[in-house]
């Protein structure tokens, strides 16, 4: 998994790194099993604090997407508790929704938006893409598409996660 962090984004680098972890447990780049790089070795590769990196596994963990293990360090482990994580969902959801009716958005217009959000995520060319990158035997004729479904896909994501978090008062 190839790490990108953006020194001149007013977002945290802890917060780029989880994002990116999450982004690749979405897209099937990273599955349930998988080990993380050490916090020692992401740090190095990247290029930052090895207590960024800490920060970013920790939270990770806290939230279900990854485990801590002495001997094999951060393992995706993604929260099999299904119920737990509707009422997560549900609770975010109320209140973006509430606040999108204070904004006239409509029902529709939701179900609008998150349909293009599974769309997106269900496309076979991107599924391909993906599973190409993944390999790591991305051809560089793909790779500005390949570019361009990921920017995308983090712009979806990040716009869903900015107005959780901007409804949660954060």
């Amino acid at each position: 998994m190839v790490i990108e962090i953006d020194f001149n984004s007013d977002e945290a680098i802890y917060v780029q790194l989880m994002n990116q972890i999450i982004m690749g447990i979405a897209t099937s780049r990273l599955q349930e099993g998988d080990p993380l790089p050490s916090v020692r070795q992401l740090a190095d590769t990247v290029g930052i604090n090895m207590h960024t990196v800490n920060k970013a596994y920790s939270l990770l963990r806290q939230e279900g997407f990854v485990t801590i293990d002495r001997r094999r360090g951060a393992i995706i482990a993604v929260d099999v508790d299904k119920i737990k994580a509707l009422e997560e969902m549900k609770e975010n959801l109320l209140v973006a929704l509430a606040k999108g009716c204070c904004r006239n958005v409509s029902r529709s217009e939701v179900h609008d938006l998150i349909d293009e959000i599974y769309d997106f995520a269900d496309a076979r060319e991107e599924r391909r893409l993906i599973a190409i990158a993944k390999d790591g035997t991305i051809d560089e004729n793909e790779r500005p598409e390949f570019d361009r479904i990921v920017s995308k896909l983090a712009d979806i994501i990040q716009a869903a996660l900015a107005v959780t978090y901007n409804n949660t008062g954060g």
